[in-house]
Order: C-alpha cells, then structure tokens, then sequence
C-alpha cells in the first residue's frame, strides 16, 4: 500500500486523458511540485528545496496524513494541502533544533507563521495554515505526542471575507444557448469526435448550473448516477458524505444525449463507469473540466459580442476582425481583451455560486439551498444571501433616482 506520501504526492498526477478543452487532438498534461499546498494557493516558499526531516517528524507526519485520509476521509487536495502547511512547520521546527513532535510549543507555533507572515504570505493562506497546525496537534495530543494541545491558543488572521462571483441569469443563458448551438452544428456536420466533446461540454456546464455540484464531484459520477425519471442526481462530497440532488429537465436532456450519442463516441477500454470522459476515453479529471468551462464561457463571450465569420461588430477594428477569421477563437478573444465583456470568464466554482445565488434570488429557502450544495453549517450557505442583498442595492441604485 502506497505511503500517505506517495499519495499526496500524486493526488493531482495529470492523467493520460487530460485534453485541451476545445481540442481533442491537443492534450499537454500539466504536472505540479508535490507538497507546496493547494492549486493557485501562495506559498513563500515556492521554490526552496524541501528539508530532509528527522525520521520521528517524518513519521508523525505520515500519520497525520493516514488519520486525514482514513478517518477523517478528507479530499486528496485537502490532505495534500495539509501534507504541505505541516511539512513546512515540520521544517521550521527543525531548523529551531526540535526534531520530534513532542517538543512543539506554542512558542514554534507562532514563530512558524511569523515567519510565513514575513515571506509574504496573504491573510488567508496564514488561516489556513494556523487550521492545519490546529488540526495536527490535536491529533498529537490524541496520539499521546503532545502533554497539552498549544494548538487552541494559537492565533490566526481572519481571512478577509470575499463575496464569490456570480454571474447574471442573462450570462448563463448565453453560455448554455451557445453550448447547444455547438453541439448541434458540429453533429449537423458529421464532425464525430468534435461532436461528441461538444455535447459532453454541454452536458456538463448545464449540470453544474442545475445542481450546483462541486467540479470534483461531477468528474467522479458514474453512468447512472443521475436518475432521469426522478430528476436527481447522486453524488458524494466532502468527507464523502452522500447527497440527492435535484436537477432540472434541460440538464437532464443535455446528460441523456451526452450518453447515448457522445459518450459511445469516446468510450474505450480505459473508461470503465466513469459519466463524463476526456478526449482519450479516461475519466474526465477536475483539470479539463475547468478548462472547459473557461472555454465554453470564453466561446460565448465571443458569440454573444456579434462575432461573424467575415467581420467583427460595429466599431471593431479590421485587424481584430481579421484576427477572428485566421487566429480562431485565441486570437479574437486576444483581440478584444481590453473590450468590455458580455459573458465574465469563470470557473466550475463560480457556476456554483451562480447556481446558489438563482436559486436564493427565485425564493429558495436558505435550509434547502444548504442541502443542495452540501454545507454542513448554514453559517456557509449564509454568503449567498449577502450577494443577493448586494447585486438588489446595485439595482436600486442603478434604477432609483434619488439612491
């Protein structure tokens, strides 16, 4: 059995199946350092060689990570994350002369994220990292490691609270309208392949928007797992905790031609139950998903901005009409960057949020929005009704004349 190690290190290993978004030709799998925290998340010491540790801090952190994955069944991206904030405070520690895990204090503690602080790291990322270092030395203290647990005293910025982007109804009609479009006129042509990508793509910006369901989670449904006579779809979040979820008939539609006109297409030795499949046949990975909503939401931008195939909209210039005609789609986006934008770029996870948002805005309750997106406190579910009180002052003092 692979060490706790071996398994964050490769808890994202870019699969063989990982395609470009809009090709299924092109596919340049991207690989990431093992052990430096989640996606996107700052680290200070990006780039600095990792400390050889002491055989007693290695194991304590081996561990920890076999707690994280079989008890307390954390994501992989989580664990890894985690794998990465005690690693660099098993480093820090190390450097201060302590070299087991029973000779950590508060003092080490709070030194560790000093140090973090003074390398640059955001208010967020410092939260984090004070949670994993909360969150290890309980388990030290569980484990008998530690006489007392410092780890409740330890202090920690709060990170700023952001509102998440939400895109407006009138976007994602654009996008999903110009995902159809897409699938139709590449069947109509007979392009099979390039067919099949575009109603898997379809397929999964309409269920993302009509269940509000993590990324993760929608690369990980298997055939079956939506029930079309019921109108659900069964997933498992975090810390694997199972999940109904409704889903409406568009995305239901959208699934059901994905399985029995595009999804045959792919389908090969190497795709086993998986729903959603790559340009190779493989189970489609968080990765590729982004990239393809980035590139669906791009497509409808460009569309809904009045792209023709021999000329741009009025007040565009010739070159950037040009460039729309020879670059494709890169080089009319690159074209028009500076210009104002109809459909906003988003992620998977903004769909999400756009989903909660709709759902709040068209008179959901907020319980029953905590049951969809599988929050455990409604404390989280709570952020969407602040961009809903936000986006309803922009209108009024858009629209009221004395605002």
């Amino acid at each position: 059995m692979a060490t706790p190690q071996a398994r964050v290190a490769g808890a994202d290993s870019p699969r063989a199946d990982s395609p470009r978004a809009d090709s299924p030709r092109a596919e340049s799998p991207r690989t990431e350092s093992p052990g430096t925290g989640s996606p996107g998340a700052e680290d200070p010491g990006a780039g600095i060689p990792r400390q050889a540790l002491p055989a007693a801090l290695h194991a304590a952190l081996a561990e920890f990570c076999r707690h994280l994955d079989a008890e307390r069944a954390l994501s992989r991206h989580t664990i890894r994350a985690y794998h990465g904030d005690i690693q660099s405070l098993f480093e820090y520690a190390w450097r201060q002369g302590v070299g087991e895990p029973g000779s950590l204090d508060l003092v080490i503690l709070r030194g560790w994220l000093a140090s973090q602080h003074q390398a640059g790291a955001a208010r967020a990322t410092l939260a984090r990292r004070g949670a994993a270092a909360r969150a290890f030395t309980s388990f030290a203290h569980r484990q008998g490691w530690l006489a007392t647990d410092p780890g409740p005293r330890l202090g920690t910025p709060k990170a700023h609270r952001v509102l998440p982007q939400v895109l407006r109804r009138e976007e994602m009609n654009s996008v999903l309208a110009d995902c159809e479009d897409r699938a139709l006129r590449d069947f109509a042509t007979g392009q099979r392949a390039a067919a099949a990508l575009a109603m898997r793509d379809a397929a999964v910006l309409e269920l993302l928007y009509a269940s509000a369901i993590r990324v993760s989670e929608l690369c990980e449904l298997d055939t079956g797992g939506l029930d079309q006579a019921r109108r659900t779809v069964r997933v498992f979040g975090k810390g694997r905790k199972e999940r109904v979820v409704p889903v409406g008939v568009p995305a239901v539609r959208a699934v059901a031609r994905w399985e029995e006109l595009g999804r045959p297409v792919l389908v090969n030795t190497r795709s086993g139950t998986a729903l959603f499949l790559g340009a190779r046949g493989g189970r489609l990975d968080p990765r590729t998903a982004r990239r393809i909503v980035h590139a669906r939401l791009r497509d409808a931008d460009l569309a809904a901005a009045g792209w023709a195939a021999t000329a741009g909209p009025a007040g565009v210039t010739a070159e950037a009409g040009a460039a729309a005609v020879t670059g494709g789609a890169e080089a009319a986006a690159a074209a028009v960057e500076s210009g104002p934008r109809t459909v906003r770029d988003a992620g998977p996870h903004a769909i999400r949020h756009t989903a909660a948002t709709h759902l709040l805005e068209g008179g959901a309750d907020l319980r029953s929005v905590q049951e969809i997106l599988g929050h455990a406190s409604p404390a989280t579910t709570q952020i969407y009704t602040h961009v809903s009180a936000e986006r309803l002052k922009a209108s009024y003092r858009q629209a009221h004349p004395r605002a």
